[in-house]
């Protein structure tokens, strides 16, 4: 609550007012503590040191608590004008304060402090009021007024005069005038907006010059303190007679609002006056009254013609929010006859002034384990303007791991308000934004860092979960396959990493066995040389642990593709004779025209894609001139006609070459003989098989021995492929269709893909498809060279929707054939 004391009074010459007014805060301090705010009440011009009241006592808080606490007093207007006495505890004054120059004429100043205590962070808000005191006596702006009134001027006219200025306020405010005694003129006080008093002269007597030409008053003005002060002007009248009109403005008052964000030359109001003169003495001249204040006249520009005020300088509500302006409209009659009116203007406050926010308190590093709510940093915000304009809220990023507390009278609590992750966030730079409710409204921001210090609580991350490790077969034992690298967002002993190979088993054999890796920096090594053939993918898990207590680790797996290499060559399988080593013999009939199909050279390669892409040409010939051989398929067959000129015996030299690098190669010779009539037989026995012949003995015997031969070469063509098959399980180049791990697959999706050769005849098909998990599964065929089956036979089918899928692809790849699935085999018929 608050008490009341009597106010001691001073008279002028008696003593000094401020010992005096020192005396009364002594004895009659106000204070109080009204929902966690403490109220003083002082009187301004205190001597430094004067005591305000005991801080410590009020707020509740041991004198030891004001050192170990911090505590310390931050004024909101700037000036530091209180300091505490660590050692009582006191609020006591720090400088001048001078009430008129803090608050000017407002009835209430109020000096707002905060009080700021740390360990843990409280904010406490102080309210000083400073109570006005009689020591500014009334002023009028000069000592000395002239004025000029014809003496045909009629009784009761007025003649406003400027006012005396008293920056106190209150009682001690400007509340009289007083005139000396002339029966001619009286004075008379009237209110303005804003409660200003101005006076005016009033005319009580007809004037006559011829009996003074000359008055000369005294005009007091005085103030309601206690004692009185009270000031001076000098009042000169000048008696003019002749010129009997006075102009009369059509309002005697003007009011008008202005928005203070008016440009300048904008227009304000046009006054208006009227002379019932003739000639000069009707012409009217407008200014300014005598008495206009420079400020005025710097803000303002009138007309002088027209009577139109325009604005001239930049008008701030903030700094003045009303203007009264004494307008003068004089004749040019001699005397010069003259009227006045007053022009109010109002400026409507505009949101000019951006909100401001102002920290308190400076933040601490905060854990990042912290909990919700921990308090970072004490704030506060206050804008200039006035009504809405003046209403700050203040925001945060809607991401914002922090949040705002309020406290009291725009005071507010940054806390946290989410989890903190220093290895993603180890500084926050806090973006406050403070917006008023102004239209349109008006911002600021401010940038707050906030630090956040470090818990281990993260594992080593591998650049990637799984890597992809793609080598060439036949490499050097010792060579670099890949590095790894994992990293840990945390520091110091809990970031530093060392890398182990987790056990597992690559055809039945240790990983270890294969490769080794640099527990420093990832780097995985070979532990010999790698054959495509035999191995063609294997996994290695690798673990990346960190150094903590206790430590963190992390996995990544790495896939080692085996790329093959050109290091088979073509291995020939039809002649099967030439397949065996030996001289493949063929005979052909002298018969035969240019085309005709004498034999088919069959190769396969043990490598795979473009090293496995076979290619046939003719080397050496007996006639170069009589054979031909298909650079695809490996057909012979003659160029021309065989003539009588020819040779019976005929000897090719045919190159198989693949399309590696470097490319490899193997040869065939083959044998063939010119025999007449070597097809009639067969012509014959066609034709007469309806026609039973007396030669059924020589016929017969002939069909034995040709089935014979057929029956022959088909059993030792066969045990031949089964052999190559066999031998070459766990290649992916035998005439075999079988599931095995490849390296040609890219994607891990279940697509098959078709590779073959569309430039002649098909020399083979390869089926690629599967996926990461369950390997892929690679398909290939070698075409029959005589045949017009290709069969497709899987060794270790998984399922018939393998086969369905093989022979979807294929009936879109191969539309002119057409595919069956029988007894586990793709057919192409």
């Amino acid at each position: 609550m608050f008490y009341n004391g009597p106010r001691m009074t001073k008279r002028k010459g008696c003593r000094n007012w401020r010992w005096l007014a020192l005396w009364w805060h002594h004895f009659f301090l106000l204070w109080s503590t009204i929902d966690g705010q403490t109220r003083y009440s002082i009187t301004e011009e205190l001597k430094q040191g004067s005591v305000v009241g005991n801080l410590a006592k009020d707020l509740g808080l041991g004198l030891s608590e004001i050192f170990d606490r911090k505590l310390h007093v931050a004024s909101e207007a700037g000036e530091q004008y209180f300091s505490v006495d660590a050692g009582k505890g006191e609020l006591v004054v720090n400088d001048r304060i001078d009430r008129e120059a803090l608050c000017g004429q407002s009835a209430s100043c109020v000096l707002p402090l905060q009080v700021v205590i740390e360990d843990p962070l409280q904010l406490f808000r102080v309210e000083v009021d400073i109570q006005d005191i009689n020591d500014n006596a009334p002023r009028f702006p000069s000592n000395e007024i002239t004025l000029e009134i014809a003496e045909s001027t009629v009784v009761g006219v007025h003649f406003p005069l400027e006012s005396a200025i008293d920056p106190d306020v209150g009682s001690n405010s400007l509340k009289s005038y007083t005139l000396s005694k002339d029966e001619c003129f009286t004075i008379r006080v009237k209110e303005v907006a804003g409660g200003r008093k101005v006076p005016e002269l009033i005319l009580a007597k007809v004037l006559d010059r011829e009996k003074k030409a000359v008055h000369k008053l005294l005009l007091t003005a005085l103030d309601g303190g206690s004692p009185v002060r009270s000031g001076t002007a000098q009042i000169t009248i000048s008696v003019l007679d002749i010129n009997d009109n006075v102009p009369a403005f059509e309002k005697t008052s003007y009011k008008v609002s202005v928005s203070e964000n008016a440009v300048e030359g904008a227009l304000i109001v046009q006054t208006k006056a009227t002379d019932m003169d003739d000639g000069q003495n009707g012409e009217i001249e407008y200014s300014f009254g005598a008495h206009t204040s420079d400020a005025m006249m710097s803000t303002f520009i009138i007309d002088h013609i027209s009577g139109t005020i325009f604005l001239k300088g930049k008008l701030d509500f903030e700094a003045n929010a009303n203007y009264e302006l004494d307008i003068s409209a004089k004749d040019k009659g001699i005397p010069r006859m003259e009227g006045h009116c007053t022009v109010h203007v109002e400026v409507i406050d505009v949101n000019d002034n951006a909100p401001e926010i102002i920290l308190t308190s400076h933040p601490k590093p905060v854990r990042e384990d912290s909990p919700n709510g921990t308090v970072v940093a004490l704030i506060s915000a206050r804008d200039l303007d006035s009504g809405d304009n003046g209403k700050v809220r203040l925001q945060l990023p809607k991401t914002s791991q922090f949040a705002l507390k309020p406290s009291f009278s725009h005071n507010y609590a940054l806390v946290t308000s989410g989890p903190l992750d220093r290895e993603k966030v180890s500084e926050y730079n806090i973006e406050i934004t403070a917006t008023d409710s102004g239209s349109p409204p008006l911002s600021s921001r401010k940038i707050i860092p906030v630090t956040i210090t470090d818990v281990n609580d993260n594992a080593p991350v591998f650049t990637q979960k799984t890597y992809h490790v793609y080598l060439k077969e036949n490499g050097v034992p010792g060579a670099i396959l890949y590095s790894v690298s994992a990293s840990d967002l945390d520091f110091g002993e809990n970031a530093k990493v060392s890398y182990s190979i987790l056990d597992s088993k690559v055809q039945d054999v240790s990983v270890s066995s294969y490769v080794y890796i640099n527990s420093d920096n990832g780097s995985i090594y070979s532990m010999h040389s790698f054959d495509y053939e035999k191995l063609k993918v294997f996994q290695i898990q690798v673990q990346a642990k960190d150094q903590g207590s206790p430590s963190l680790s992390s996995n990544a797996t790495v896939h080692v593709f085996i790329l093959d290499q050109n290091d088979n060559a073509p291995a020939v399988i039809y002649p099967s004779s030439a397949a065996m080593g030996s001289l493949s013999h063929q005979r052909m009939p002298r018969s035969a025209k240019a085309g005709h199909l004498v034999t088919k050279v069959t190769a396969v390669d043990a490598d795979s894609g473009h090293n496995a892409w076979l290619s046939y040409r003719l080397a050496e010939a007996t006639d170069a001139s009589l054979f031909t051989v298909n650079l695809y398929t490996g057909e012979v067959r003659t160029k021309r006609a065989v003539s009588e000129q020819d040779d019976s015996s005929q000897r090719l030299l045919i190159e198989i070459k693949d399309d590696g690098e470097p490319i490899q190669s193997s040869t065939v010779t083959v044998s063939i003989i010119l025999e007449d009539g070597l097809h009639e037989p067969i012509l014959d026995l066609r034709h007469k098989a309806a026609e039973p012949s007396k030669k059924t003995g020589r016929i017969t015997l002939y069909l034995i021995l040709s089935l014979a031969s057929v029956s022959v070469l088909s059993l030792l063509t066969f045990f031949i492929l089964a052999v190559k098959c066999i031998r070459n399980s766990r290649s992916s180049s035998t005439c075999c269709m079988r599931r095995t791990d490849s390296d040609d697959y890219k994607n891990p999706n279940r697509n098959l893909q078709i590779q073959l050769n569309t430039d002649g005849p098909i020399k083979y098909v390869e089926v690629l498809g599967g996926d990461m998990l369950s390997q892929s599964q690679s398909f290939r065929s070698c075409m029959s060279p005589m045949s017009e089956y290709s069969d497709f036979t899987l060794i270790k089918p998984s399922s018939t929707t393998d086969f369905k899928e093989v022979i979807s692809v294929l009936d879109a790849s191969l539309p002119d054939s057409t595919w069956t699935f029988e007894s586990q085999q793709v057919r192409r018929k």
